[in-house]
């Protein structure tokens, strides 16, 4: 099995910070979001990836590189325009071949163990071509989907399953979604996917949408699994579900000091204090993240917060936020439920507001008065 993993995109909903770098490399507990989903694909036993790239294409090159790191073969296939996850498929045609092969979306994040999603998939085909006397006829699948409940099932693509768990619909964005399961961003397919992309037609926001190619399967006669998803799943692609995943990943680190703690210092709860990081006369509480190099002076690094490496926070209050590296907060009073991105400069004059919320982009110079 391959893997092609999407990482293109704009990531309009998290401008400013993607104006200057790709969405899927914004950090969520001091790693790189799509750092996450290539170590689920290397858990899994999966060696080769496909990785789509747009717009930031070098940036992503040069975080991700030949995937060595990870035990990963990676290749990387151009998309020229954000024309929908079908069209992704569409242009990865050589390099997939007729393999089974997983596909990722690379700003997702969830709990769901891909390991045992993928081995469900080959097993059922596995029986398949391998029948068992008095086993009955055994299904063979063309596609496995992961579904998860929503509240708001209209903002995505939705399932109606079978008594099986077998789909029998997909409809993308429905104003009457007929469930409330929506399609969380891994998918599996046999070759026949590459039929199904090629035989649809655009939608009407003039992209090549997964959720038709899919039911173009179904309405070949194909069988499409589906898995209701255990535990959280995140879409980061906007502030306030970023943070949620900070939060999340966060509550599972295990404490780890390898900085300097000076006698004025203290630490309390589950705290990761990377290489050459320093806290002189500052308290911080976890679950938090600082990282290498970093310095923390007279202050106060709270609950859920991540701190890049090479930053600087000094006379000021950080809670439940993330900042990004080589950034400096600086007399800043209390920043909460914020992100900032690398290179940011916050500070504060005189006059002094309790709290502060900021999405603020790359290289910026903040002056709070």
């Amino acid at each position: 099995m391959k893997a092609l993993v999407l990482s293109g995109g704009s990531g309009t909903r998290l401008y400013p910070i993607t104006h200057t770098r790709a969405k899927q490399l914004v950090p969520v507990a001091n790693k790189p979001v799509l750092f996450y989903g290539l170590e689920a694909i290397a858990s899994a036993g999966i060696k080769q990836v496909g990785m789509v790239v747009g717009d930031t294409a070098a940036e992503v090159e040069a975080a991700v590189g030949d995937g060595s790191r990870w035990g990963l073969e990676v290749s990387y296939i151009r998309q020229e325009a954000p024309l929908g996850l079908a069209h992704a498929v569409l242009i990865a045609r050589d390099f997939l071949g007729d393999e089974d092969f997983v596909m990722y979306l690379g700003d997702n994040l969830l709990q769901q163990d891909l390991a045992k999603f993928v081995e469900r998939f080959e097993d059922q085909r596995a029986r398949a071509n391998a029948p068992r006397l008095g086993a009955g006829s055994p299904v063979v699948p063309s596609a496995q989907i992961l579904l998860a409940h929503v509240p708001d099932p209209h903002r995505f693509g939705v399932a109606q399953l079978d008594g099986d768990g077998h789909v029998v619909r997909l409809v993308e964005k429905p104003a009457e979604p007929p469930s409330d399961l929506a399609l969380v961003g891994v998918y599996l397919f046999d070759k026949n996917i590459h039929q199904a992309v090629r035989s649809i037609r655009p939608s009407a926001r003039g992209e090549l949408e997964i959720t038709d190619a899919i039911q173009w399967l179904i309405e070949q006669g194909q069988t499409v699994l589906s898995e209701i998803l255990a535990g959280w799943w995140i879409d980061t692609g906007k502030l306030t579900p970023l943070l949620d995943a900070n939060r999340l990943l966060l509550e599972g680190i295990e404490a780890r000091l390898e900085g300097e703690v000076d006698a004025d210092s203290q630490v309390d709860g589950r705290v990761v204090l990377e290489a050459g990081a320093k806290l002189v006369r500052s308290r911080v509480r976890g679950p938090a993240v600082i990282g290498a190099g970093t310095q923390v002076v007279d202050s106060f690094v709270g609950p859920f917060s991540a701190i890049g490496p090479g930053c600087l926070v000094q006379g000021s209050e950080v809670e439940h936020s993330v900042l990004m590296g080589s950034t400096r907060v600086v007399d800043a009073g209390r920043i909460e439920d914020s992100l900032l991105g690398y290179g940011v400069e916050v500070t504060r004059s005189a006059r002094r507001p309790r709290a502060t919320r900021l999405m603020v982009g790359d290289h910026c110079v903040i002056d709070l008065s």
